[in-house]
Parts: structure tokens; C-alpha cells; sequence
């Protein structure tokens, strides 16, 4: 059977997004990984791809000690769900190490997470990955031990020698870009992090590596999409704004009362949206503590329909308004219907 025809719904997963990274090439005192778009931390939004898959159990982002607390803040600010914040290391794989020590070792945290089947390594400043890449890696890890998403090479690779001169070229046909996510077995990469020798730990950056070296394991490369890339300088922030910005300009939450011939006016605008735009919820309250409400108030989705049968019903979408204006999201183009 096709891996990526599987359902990952039937293993059990959760992940480990590591954000302790220093932001060094990306300059400025802030971390890349903290830095707002749209006046939200990039890590809100890797975040937020993971917690809305419902099969995702459990997402534990990894951080240095000192940004511990904001981490914690950013959770409690847009209500994240299903969220364990984790010391990271001095190192990367250090970090991730801690990140999957919270699954295994009740000396390592306070709350000892359920050991999932299948883990997936995900960076903090990758935000758009999607559902399907997440399903085709889970999969292929559960068949083949691990696996992780590639993309081909744009530049072709080389090598100097000591002299500054060019020693060889790589045929660029043959090789692939690792990327983000990455999945295993829980007891295979945690296996190979038990192994691992200090050098690679300080030095490595690769996880499958550490699978094939440790454990044997042969990963499963899986073809990743565009929009896998890793925010790296400050320019890479400018274009995760402008995706977030046309992402955002093109969901629609549809607001009803409860009362039946509104709701089935909401439940039937999709149909006639859905050639124009997406639409991301429909929901039968206008009670502030709503689920979808929250998504609008935290910046999640920017417009929306409010459908009423009735004039004095304006006075509830007023207080609607002055919710969202009191919200402090940013402003992109939020657009009411009465």
C-alpha cells in the first residue's frame, strides 16, 4: 500500500519543533524565530500548522533558557493548544535531544508526555508546512524508520582546495536539499540521540544522518513542496509577510445567530464562495469566547461575513467590531458584511 495514502490518524504522533536559535545571520538583538509579521511571532505561525492538525497529539517547542518565559507568553497570547515548552541545548541536536527527552525521561520534566509512535522535527522558522507533507513523512517514516522531505538543488554544489581553487563540482542531477519536516519512529531517533558522540552532537545538523548512523535505519526521501524554505536573513522575513498577507486576504469566516433560517444562510455561503475564496469556519455564535471568534481575534482570520435577519441585530455585530478593535491585531483588509 502507498504510505502517503495511509491514514496517520491511525499512529499515534506528536513533534518537536526546535527555537533556539540564535538568529546570528538574520542580525538585530531579536531571534528570527521571535521576530513579528503581521505583529505575530514567527514561531505563533510553525506553531499554529501543527496544533491545527487534529492528529498531532502533542507539540513541544524547544527554546533557550532565557526565552523560556516569552515562549510561554506567545502560547498564553494566542491561545496555543497542546503546547509543552522545553529548555533547549547549546546545539541544535542537543536542543531536539531535550526536546524528546519530555517523551522518555520522567527526571527531565515535571509533566512526562505520552511516547508517541511516530515523531516529527519540524524548525520553528519554516511556518507554512502543510498537512499533506506532514501525512506522506509520518507515513513513510511508520513503513521505512524515518523520512524527511527534500527539494531539488538550485545551485550546483562545489568543492574548494586549499589553495582557494576550484577542486571538484557535484552533479546537482544526482543530489537533493534536505529539509524540514522530518519524521521517525520515537524509539529510533531516540535511540540514535542516546548513541550520538558529543562531536556530533556539537557539530551535527542532520537527523537522518544520525538514524543511518546509529540505528541503521535508511530514510525514506520524500518530495517536498516550494514553501518548505527556512527563514534565514532578514529579507526571507518580507516574503513570509507577503505570503501570510495573500493567505490571509483570501479566508473568509462566515458569523451567524443560532436562529435556523440564519444558520442555514451561513451553511449554504460556502458554496457560493468557495470559486472566490476559502472559507475557513462557519460558526453559529457571536459569543466573544467562540472558537472561530478567537481565530479572527488572534489574527488567524481576517475576514468575515456576519449574517443577521434582523435591524436590531446591528447592535450585536457593533459589539462584534469593538471586540476586533479592541483585539489589537493588525490591520490587512478586514471586511464586514451586514
Amino acid at each position: 500500500r502507498d504510505p502517503a495514502q495511509m491514514d496517520p490518524g491511525r499512529v499515534s504522533v506528536s513533534a518537536v519543533l526546535p527555537a533556539g536559535g540564535s538568529g546570528e545571520r538574520l542580525g538585530g538583538a531579536t531571534p528570527k524565530q521571535f521576530c513579528a509579521v503581521q505583529g505575530r511571532p514567527l514561531v505563533s505561525y510553525a506553531v499554529r500548522a501543527l496544533e491545527r492538525i487534529s492528529w498531532i497529539s502533542d507539540i513541544v517547542v524547544v527554546v533557550s533558557p532565557e526565552n523560556v518565559q516569552t515562549m510561554k507568553t506567545i502560547i498564553e497570547k494566542y491561545c496555543h493548544k497542546r503546547v509543552t515548552v522545553v529548555k533547549g541545548g547549546i546545539t541544535r541536536h542537543r536542543s531536539i535531544f531535550n526536546g524528546l527527552k519530555v517523551f522518555a525521561e520522567k527526571e527531565f520534566s515535571s509533566h512526562l508526555l505520552q511516547k508517541p509512535e511516530v515523531v516529527i522535527i519540524h524548525d520553528a522558522v519554516r511556518p507554512f508546512v502543510e498537512e499533506d507533507i506532514l501525512s506522506k513523512v509520518v507515513m513513510a517514516a511508520k513503513e521505512h524508520g524515518a523520512a524527511g522531505a527534500i527539494r531539488p538543488l538550485v545551485s550546483t554544489v562545489i568543492a574548494s582546495a586549499a589553495d582557494g581553487c576550484l577542486d571538484h563540482s557535484l552533479e546537482r542531477a544526482r543530489y537533493r536539499a534536505s529539509e524540514m519536516p522530518q519524521a521517525f519512529l520515537f524509539d529510533i531517533i531516540y535511540e540514535a540521540y542516546q548513541q550520538c558522540t558529543n562531536y556530533d552532537l556539537d557539530y551535527g545538523t542532520e537527523c537522518l544522518h544520525l538514524a543511518l548512523k546509529y540505528c541503521k535505519t535508511n530514510a525514506k526521501l520524500v518530495e517536498g513542496t516550494a514553501d518548505l524554505w527556512k527563514v534565514t536573513y532578514r529579507r526571507d522575513l518580507y516574503a513570509v509577510e507577503s505570503i501570510i498577507k495573500d493567505n490571509l486576504s483570501q479566508e473568509v469566516c462566515v458569523i451567524t445567530s443560532a436562529k435556523e433560517n440564519v444558520a442555514q444562510v451561513g451553511l449554504l455561503l460556502p458554496e457560493f464562495l468557495k470559486s472566490q475564496i476559502k472559507v475557513e469556519a462557519v460558526s453559529i455564535s457571536q459569543n466573544k469566547n467562540d472558537s472561530h471568534l478567537q481565530n479572527i481575534f488572534s489574527g488567524q482570520c481576517y475576514n468575515f461575513v456576519c449574517v443577521n435577519d434582523k435591524m436590531c441585530a446591528i447592535q450585536e455585530t457593533q459589539h462584534l467590531v469593538d471586540m476586533l478593535e479592541k483585539s489589537d491585531i493588525p490591520l490587512l483588509y478586514p471586511v464586514v458584511l451586514i
